[in-house]
Parts: structure tokens; C-alpha cells; sequence
């Protein structure tokens, strides 16, 4: 946000030093100390918009503006999420689609499968929303097959990381190909082909190489623990029509809204009410909620639970995530204090004259801004302006231009830390703790971008042969 009557006069070196020790301080205080990490960001944040320079006055606004704004986007998701969770545990239906995933290919290839649903569903839904959609099934399977969550919490989560990063409709990727001018059709293309072997090598592999070395238990963030058989569980194609539910809703609001934009529709389609339904289904909120409706009717209602006993099992899923909705607010406040600190800004502006290849220069500067303020957006669009009017210079042909899409959106999504709401929000629905939530997810990213990077880099060289 932007301070009214207010402009950073700090250098570059000041404001990166003051990011580095809010870092600093946050470490101690979590893990040295074992303060809650709920009151150690409010902590953090408000001394950073001090040190930063951001007027006494405006500090508690900036504060509660990043904190509200990552609430608006996040509490909706996970608290439709958990009570779909507590739905999908409670009437047998995850454990009925573990077992038949399970079942086709076999216990060995369990996370294998689970990470290639979640590609599946991961196509049209973001990040955050299919991560809380899925989970229930992947809690399943592995309390069913045994072992680390981990060898199978990370293909999913993984698979569902790589999709918002690379591959459109997803907002990242479409934002930063406005700036570049490079056709969506081609940007599909090359970011599924940057997304699948991304996914395999820094997911899959690496689920399979963590789950061995870190022994996760299966938490009960998103619903009861299937402790007991179901007399008639719901058929596992019902389950699949549930998840496929909001996927499905989704992605009508994401094709028609790009094929009004595109003006295949026709002029004056967008004002005709049936759009502005459809559209408004589609918003990831409303069809979360509608999915989780229709799901009391399929696996609550019909099966004889009683309303109140159905009231009450919604009402036990929200205690579990409360603080995962907090933690993730706060974190968003603090990466909202680093961004209106102008510490973002300083920093592009000081990078924008790199000397290097302009594919280089996008991933550095869009990996730099992500590790300094946490947004993955923020760094994405802000590199993307930053070299928008190099690419159009260059004149690169568009099996260039998409390569430098995926480039651009590798680099933010590395080194995820304590400034990324993600961070916080994995770490909490996972039950890991700082430690491990550094050693899992933010490797997996870094792994993601890191790879995705180099991938790009190869469709670049091929793209310019033509």
C-alpha cells in the first residue's frame, strides 16, 4: 500500500539491511526464544515499519491493511476447506477415493497418483484452494499405507505450486505475459512443458527423498482422524464429482472471462446476466461454497446425518484452523510492512541495469524482490515492468517470449521464508514446525524455481533456433 504524504528517502543498503534483520529477529524470536509465531510477526512488523521510516501514525493502518488483505484471500478458503475436509473424513469419502487410488496403482505408487490428481486439479484452481480441497485424500492415503506424510503431502503440494506458477490461467503467468506480449496459447504449452518435469524432479523425487528422513505424522488440521470403518462409505466416483466440482466452476469463469477478452464472445457478452452468474460461480470463494453444499447433501444429509449433527461437525472443523488463518494473516502483514516500506522498489531500481542476458537478469531480479518482500506476485509484475521495454526491444519471436514468462515467474517463488504467507500457510496445515518448514518447503521451492529456471532456459535456446 501506499502511505499518504509519505515517500521512503532511504537508500537501497539501508532498507536491505533493515529486511535482513527483521529476518534476524524473527529467527530468534520463533526459534531461538519459541515464541508464538502469531505475536512474533505482529512484533516484527511494526518495528520494521519504524526502523523503515513509515510516518507513527500510519504504522498500525499499514499493518492491518496487509493483515486484512491476505485474511480476505486466505480465511474464506481454508475455513470452506476445512469444513469440506471434515465432510469428506467424517462420511468415509477420502478414505473410499485413497483406497481406490491406492487400488490402481498399488501401494508403492500411492504419491505418485496423489501428485498427478493434484496436476489435474491444479490446472484451473489456485494454489491455496485445491491445496485445502486435497488434502483430506492425502491424509488418507498415507494413514492407510504408512509412513512419513511427507512422501505424500509433498507431490501434491508440489504439483499444486508448479501449476500457479507456470502454467495459465493462473495469474502470475497471465500478468506477466501482458507485459511481454507473448501469446497465452504458447505460454500454455511451454509452461506445461516446464511444469510437468519441474514437478517430477523437485516433488516427486524430492517427497520420495525428505518422506525417508523426516518422519511426519498425519495431522488432523482438516478434519477427525478416520479412526473408524463407515458402514457405506460414498462411491469414490462421488468423491472425484465433489473435487471435480469446483475445478469445473472455476475454469468456466477463467475460459469465458479470457474468451471475452480475446472477443470471441462478442461485444456487450460480459453485461448479459447468465455471464455475470457464471463468473461470479467461478470465483474461488462462492464455488468452494457451493461445492461444500452440495457436499452436505451427498454425504451428510443422504447419508442420515441429522442437521445438527451435521452443524455440529462443521462447527468442529474450524477451531483446527484457526491459527493456520492467523499465522498466514500475519505473515501477509509482514510481507504488506516490506512492500509499503518501499524496500521492494529500491531494490529493482538498483538491479534494473544488470549487464547480463535479460532472461538471467528476469530471474535474478524477480528471485531477489521475492526473498526481500515475500510476494511472489509483487516480484513477478514488478520485474516484469522493470524489463518489459528490453524484451520489446530485443524483438524475440513468441517460442522466446513464453520461455521469459516462466523465467520471470521461477525466480518468485524461490527461498520462500517467514515473509511469504505461503510459508506459514503450508507449515500450519502440514503440522510442521519453522525448522522443518524451512528444510521442506522452502528447498521444494527453491528446487521448483531453481529447475523451472534451467528448463526455460533450454525452450529459450530452442526458441531462438527458429
Amino acid at each position: 500500500m501506499n502511505v499518504d504524504g509519505w515517500s521512503q528517502t532511504l537508500g537501497a543498503g539501508p532498507l536491505l539491511l533493515i529486511a535482513l534483520g527483521a529476518v534476524v529477529v524473527l529467527l530468534l524470536l520463533i526459534i531461538g526464544l519459541k515464541v508464538h509465531a502469531f505475536p512474533a510477526l505482529i512484533l516484527v512488523s511494526l518495528l520494521t515499519a519504524a526502523a523503515a521510516g513509515i510516518p507513527m501514525g500510519s504504522i498500525v493502518d499499514v499493518v492491518t491493511q496487509g493483515f486484512g488483505t491476505t485474511l480476505g484471500t486466505v480465511a474464506l478458503l481454508v475455513g470452506l476447506g476445512a469444513m469440506l475436509g471434515a465432510l469428506l473424513e467424517s462420511s468415509g469419502g477420502s478414505r473410499s477415493l485413497a483406497h481406490r487410488l491406492v487400488h490402481v496403482f498399488g501401494e508403492k505408487r500411492a504419491p505418485l497418483a496423489l501428485g498427478i490428481a493434484s496436476l489435474l486439479f491444479g490446472f484451473p484452481i489456485f494454489f491455496d484452494a485445491g491445496l485445502v480441497v486435497m488434502l483430506p485424500v492425502v491424509f488418507s492415503v498415507a494413514r492407510w499405507v504408512g509412513g512419513s506424510m511427507l512422501l505424500y503431502g509433498i507431490p501434491a503440494v508440489g504439483a499444486f505450486s508448479v501449476m500457479h506458477v507456470f502454467v495459465p490461467p493462473h495469474p502470475g503467468p497471465v500478468t506477466a505475459s501482458s507485459f511481454f506480449h507473448a501469446d497465452l496459447g504458447v505460454l500454455l504449452l511451454v509452461g506445461l512443458v516446464v511444469a510437468i518435469p519441474t514437478w517430477y524432479l523437485s516433488a516427486y523425487l524430492f517427497g520420495k527423498f525428505v518422506g525417508k528422513r523426516v518422519d511426519l505424522p498425519v495431522p488432523q488440521t482438516m478434519g477427525v482422524a478416520e479412526s473408524r470403518d463407515v458402514e457405506e462409505p460414498p462411491h469414490w466416483m462421488a468423491v472425484v464429482g465433489i473435487l471435480l466440482l469446483p475445478m469445473i466452476l472455476i475454469f468456466a469463469n477463467t475460459g469465458l472471462s479470457a474468451l471475452s477478452d480475446a472477443g470471441v464472445l462478442g461485444e456487450g457478452v460480459s453485461d448479459q446476466p447468465w455471464y455475470e452468474f457464471v463468473v461470479m460461480l467461478g470465483e474461488t470463494p462462492v464455488a468452494l461454497l457451493v461445492t461444500l453444499m452440495v457436499a452436505l447433501v451427498v454425504f451428510g444429509w443422504r447419508k442420515g446425518l441429522r442437521k445438527k449433527q451435521a452443524q455440529d461437525l462443521l462447527e468442529g472443523a474450524l477451531p483446527k484452523v484457526c491459527s493456520v488463518i492467523l499465522i498466514t494473516g500475519a505473515g501477509g502483514m509482514f510481507g504488506g510492512v516490506l512492500q509499503a516500506s518501499g524496500i521492494g522498489d529500491a531494490l529493482a531500481s538498483s538491479l534494473s541495469g544488470l549487464g547480463i542476458p535479460l532472461i538471467l537478469a528476469g530471474f535474478i531480479i524477480s528471485a531477489t524482490l521475492r526473498v526481500v518482500q515475500g510476494s511472489a506476485t509483487v516480484a513477478l509484475t514488478t520485474t516484469a515492468g522493470l524489463i518489459s521495454s528490453g524484451v520489446a526491444a530485443a524483438g524475440y519471436n513468441e517460442f522466446q517470449l513464453a520461455p521469459m514468462v516462466v523465467a520471470v515467474a521461477a525466480g518468485s517463488v524461490v527461498l520462500s521464508h517467514f515473509n511469504d504467507s505461503g510459508f506459514w500457510l503450508v507449515g500450519n496445515l502440514l503440522d510442521m514446525d519453522e525448522i522443518t518448514t524451512l528444510k521442506v518447503w522452502t528447498v521444494m521451492e527453491t528446487l521448483i524455481g531453481v529447475v523451472g529456471f534451467v528448463l526455460a532456459l533450454g525452450v529459450f535456446g530452442l526458441g531462438s533456433l527458429g
